[in-house]
């Protein structure tokens, strides 16, 4: 009878609860009451898919690192709120659909703490999208070329989390324009972004261009972002010096 029961389970796709009721029947020393036998299947069974779906949102993401909140550094000289970031753990800024703005200069860890904010919101059910934003512009191009620029754009307006790292290396040229005017104004009050770069804000105006579009976009994303300006020597480099 137990191998039928099992066997259903796998076909049924249960595999938690399969786990748990081989355990249970390995386990000679354990009694369980009915009720509690049905408990402790239906919440292995409940387990077992929550943290599949936390592993096919992670991997979905594809983050640059497998970053987590507790690795962050919060010395002195980093200038990093570390009350300010342990309140992003709580993802109640996702929820509030707000944008955190990260700056610093290169290998500070901007990416690192980008990347573990997105670990964060995966681990609490939230879909997220890592891009290096050249990638995606370039990527955007070609699906205008194959005709599937509107179903990337749709897929990034549903992401509860949408992380732009590596922002402002070069200046936008008119089509990356139009593209990041439409991914921030899909965005705006209903998905929250963050986005990373080496630039100070101050700066984006100019590698935004035309004044008209970059107005309107730092009206989006600045005015009510949560802003984090990361100070200090690289962290690479530090690495490097401590190896």
């Amino acid at each position: 009878m137990n191998t039928k029961t099992l066997e259903q389970m796998k076909q049924l796709r249960f595999y938690g609860m399969v786990r748990a009721f081989n355990t249970s029947l390995s386990s000679g020393s354990v009694d369980y009451t009915n009720d509690e036998l049905v408990a402790y299947l239906m919440q292995s069974e409940w387990d077992d898919r929550y943290n599949r779906k936390i592993e096919r949102l992670t991997k979905a993401a594809r983050f640059r690192y497998s970053a987590v909140m507790e690795a962050i550094d919060y010395a002195t000289e980093r200038n990093i709120d570390k009350n300010q970031v342990q309140r992003f753990a709580s993802c109640e800024f996702i929820g509030r659909k707000e944008n955190i703005l990260i700056t610093g200069s290169t290998g500070v860890g901007k990416s690192y703490l980008a990347s573990a904010i997105g670990h964060q919101a995966c681990s609490m059910g939230r879909r997220a999208m890592y891009f290096n934003t050249a990638k995606l512009f370039t990527m955007l191009k070609t699906s205008k070329a194959d005709g599937s620029y509107l179903k990337e754009i749709a897929k990034l307006e549903k992401q509860d989390l949408l992380i732009l790292d590596d922002f402002g290396l070069k200046p936008l040229d008119n089509i990356n324009r139009h593209s990041f005017m439409e991914i921030i104004e899909d965005r705006h009050g209903k998905r929250s972004t963050i986005i990373a770069s080496q630039l100070p804000v101050e700066a984006w105006h100019q590698i935004i261009g035309e004044k008209t579009i970059a107005d309107a976009i730092l009206d989006r994303l600045v005015h009510t972002a949560h802003r984090i300006d990361i100070k200090g020597e690289s962290m690479r480099k530090k690495l490097r010096n401590n190896s």
